[in-house]
């Protein structure tokens, strides 16, 4: 199938998808050029306006926007709110066409088919459908989010602004990411940081008349790694087990000169329970009395399942419907449904295709998986 350039409405989901795809939306902190978020929030905007949804754009205080797609059907009515993100990873590497989708054997590939275009296209094709139809107890909003690939700002914004308003009458918040279409109502968080030692630039031929920011980087990493890493223990019945692990490292300039800086990033995955607070209380006290600094905090908490239980006894008839195990699970990763859930809203992760086809160098979803996915969807609209 290739990209549709006619700006008619698409007449399948399929179709949708494609168009969705056709926008180059790579998160500009992975090489993909600015504005490519605002595009496509353009197209999906005059796509919800032609079909008779109201829209609304939410800014995002560190740069871009949120798009909202609404169907309100009553004004006492209560909400569910669904959301895909925008933005995906880069394109490097792949062997298929990333913005021009090929259909074959069942599957469309292309960059975002799985991860989340997928989940996005369906929500939106069934939230059409459900607007034009009779049976309506549900208002219906569809949330279009930024840069969740990269530092999830689109969901922090929202949790902390627009989603505070459904909540009163909300009941429930369906994130889109690829589960296979299995509800995902816990998973792990994560918290990232940059820890800086400092030292004084020489002359390489006088190495004493300087001092090593790398020489004190090396006291740091294996004090986390011999000290703090065997004791992250941690687990959660459901999303296993925590972990932490330093996998960047920056130093120097050139080779003539003693390095007066250098940093490494920490990734530090967090199981259901466990707090920002005490994991920096733990790194802190291995790393007393060593001369760092810490910056770029990076925090996702983590979610667990008790707000979910009421949405996903919703969902789980609709699943077995369609002869799916509606079984809560729980993951390893960490998604946009966090924040929301962190807000206080009832939040699970459920959409098409498989993580291991998402940021592949073939990126795909299944015809069978966006079909089941709009059907899911639009019943759990309907649901009383």
């Amino acid at each position: 199938m290739s990209a549709v350039t006619t700006s008619a409405p698409p007449q399948s989901c399929e179709e949708l998808l494609a168009r969705m795809v056709a926008h180059d939306t790579v998160n500009p902190l992975f090489g993909g050029n600015t504005g490519g978020e605002a595009a496509l929030i353009a197209f999906l905007e005059k796509l919800a306006h032609d079909w008779g949804l109201k829209t609304r754009r939410c800014p995002v205080p560190r740069g871009g926007e949120n798009l909202l797609i609404s169907c309100e059907v009553a004004p006492a009515a209560r909400w569910l709110v669904f959301e895909s993100h925008l933005d995906t990873v880069s394109v490097t590497g792949m062997t298929v066409d990333p913005f021009n989708v090929k259909v074959e054997s069942g599957r469309i590939y292309g960059r975002g088919t799985c991860d989340t275009k997928g989940s996005g296209a369906a929500m939106f094709w069934a939230l059409q459908d459900y607007a034009r139809g009779v049976t309506r107890p549900h208002n219906v909003a569809l949330v279009f989010a930024a840069d969740e690939e990269a530092r999830m700002t689109g969901a922090q914004a929202f949790a902390a602004a627009e989603l505070r308003e459904f909540l009163p009458r909300l009941d429930g918040v369906i994130v889109g990411e690829p589960t296979a279409m299995q509800p995902v109502t816990a998973h792990n968080g994560v918290i990232r940081w940059k820890t800086i030692t400092r030292g004084r630039a020489a002359h390489s031929s006088i190495p004493s008349n300087g001092c090593s920011a790398i020489s004190g980087m090396l006291r740091v990493v294996e004090a986390l790694e011999s000290r703090y890493v065997p004791t992250v223990t941690k687990s959660h019945p459901m999303t296993g087990r925590a972990a932490m692990s330093v996998n960047v490292i920056r130093g120097g300039t050139q080779v003539n000169i003693i390095p007066e800086r250098c940093e490494i990033e920490c990734d530090r995955r967090t199981v259901p329970g466990e707090t920002a607070a005490q994991v920096f209380a733990e790194r802190d006290a291995v790393l007393a009395g060593q001369a760092v600094e810490h910056a770029d905090l990076y925090v996702v908490p983590s979610m667990g399942d008790e707000l979910a239980h009421g949405l996903l006894a919703r969902l789980q008839p609709i699943l077995a419907a369609h002869c799916f195990d509606g079984t809560g699970r729980g993951a390893p990763y960490v998604t946009d449904a966090s924040h929301y859930a962190a807000a206080g809203a009832p939040t699970l992760v459920l959409g098409p295709g498989h993580l291991a086809q998402a940021h592949t160098k073939d990126e795909w979803v299944g015809s069978d998986q966006l079909t089941l996915a709009v059907q899911v969807y639009r019943e759990l609209m309907a649901s009383r």
